[in-house]
């Protein structure tokens, strides 16, 4: 899963997953569990810039906490969900809204593809995003779910 450049260096060459964390040492966990399983880490410390980010590097996934300072979750998905550049790329939460309710209502609500909640097991992480990445991978190849339709 990885390739050398011109000067011998590894490059990264797995899904890319951007996470959406304010927590120092949860973007550590994660990016220490991610690249041990072969993904690229992606980070952003808040809202606004992850969804710069989701724009300039155009990852395969997105992790987001729910619960951030300055730009929530909810905003993130709102603001996602209405450009085009970036509204396709999957999104699941990983927070510690844990209440059935709270998932209920997220997943029936917004884009959310699964949801995750802290504190969660590193194998159950990593197949959640094997899930998600392979269901999205099935769609844009038969152009299931590409987009969303707008009605009025």
């Amino acid at each position: 899963m990885s390739e050398k450049d011109a000067i011998g260096e590894e490059i990264k060459t797995g899904p890319r997953i951007l996470c959406i964390e304010d927590e120092p040492g949860m973007r550590d966990l994660l990016r220490l569990i991610l690249e041990s399983a072969g993904y690229v880490f992606l980070e952003a410390q808040e809202g606004s810039e992850g969804l710069e980010k989701m724009k300039s590097e155009q990852p395969d996934l997105v992790l987001l906490d729910l619960m951030l300072p300055t730009m929530d979750g909810a905003e993130v998905l709102l603001q996602k969900g209405k450009d085009p550049a970036i509204r396709h790329i999957p999104v699941i939460a990983v927070t510690a809204l844990a209440s059935p309710f709270d998932q209920l209502m997220w997943k029936k609500h917004t884009e959310i593809k699964e949801y995750v909640t802290k504190p969660f097991m590193r194998k159950d992480l990593l197949s959640t995003i094997e899930r998600v990445l392979a269901e999205t991978a099935r769609h844009s190849q038969t152009g299931v779910g590409q987009g969303r339709e707008e009605t009025a």
